[in-house]
């Protein structure tokens, strides 16, 4: 019996999140089609009817962990614009995040990984970076004229910080660097929006 157009996109959804946590944790050339067909609880000559290649997949799996990350959103609307984004930094700078309790940012997860890739691939992590970037100088004061170069550092310094402090293996460099990013952050929000931020 052929599968329904809904049972399809739930196998593909679950590839999709395998693919997530597998190229997040070890990258793309440490993972094979089988680790992830038997991640997602398939057999390996299912993953050609959702996908033309592991390159493929890949590129989209980038788009994916960002819808499922901590970018694709801000905090409450009940906050002003500053607090959404300070708490949106101080949730990126997490220990969770960094360890993957969280669902993984690819910015961080994937940075030097995906400059080994094919266009595609890194083009597609040029439109999640992009849109994370336009999500922070959405949250900036309007008559700043610094809005775009603020939100390009503060994404930067948010992908770099998680980026290096997953390849720490000292849990006290680790906090030190992820509390000393939270603090510069804080500091180039208070810049722009013109107060003071309340410290965690």
């Amino acid at each position: 019996m052929p599968w329904s157009s809904e049972q399809k996109e739930k196998s593909r959804e679950k590839i999709l999140d395998s693919a997530v946590d597998l190229f997040s944790r070890r990258g793309f050339d440490n993972v094979a089609i089988g680790d992830l067909m038997q991640a997602a609880g398939m057999t390996h000559g299912g993953f050609y009817a959702h996908f033309g290649s592991k390159s493929e997949l890949y590129k989209q799996a980038v788009t994916q962990a960002a819808r499922r990350s901590a970018v694709s959103k801000l905090p409450e609307e009940t906050l002003s614009a500053e607090d959404r984004l300070a708490k949106l930094l101080a949730g990126y700078l997490d220990i969770s995040h960094v360890q993957q309790t969280n669902p993984p940012c690819p910015l961080a997860f994937l940075a030097t990984d995906v400059a080994n890739r094919e266009g595609d691939v890194r083009s597609a992590y040029t439109q999640v970076f992009r849109r994370l970037v336009a999500l922070i100088s959405r949250q900036l004061p309007i008559e700043s004229g610094s809005r775009r170069e603020t939100a390009l550092a503060l994404s930067a310094m948010m992908i770099g910080g998680v980026a290096v402090a997953r390849a720490l293996n000292d849990d006290r460099s680790v906090e030190q660097l992820l509390d000393a990013c939270r603090k510069a952050g804080l500091q180039m929000i208070e810049k722009t929006a013109g107060k003071k931020m309340p410290r965690p």
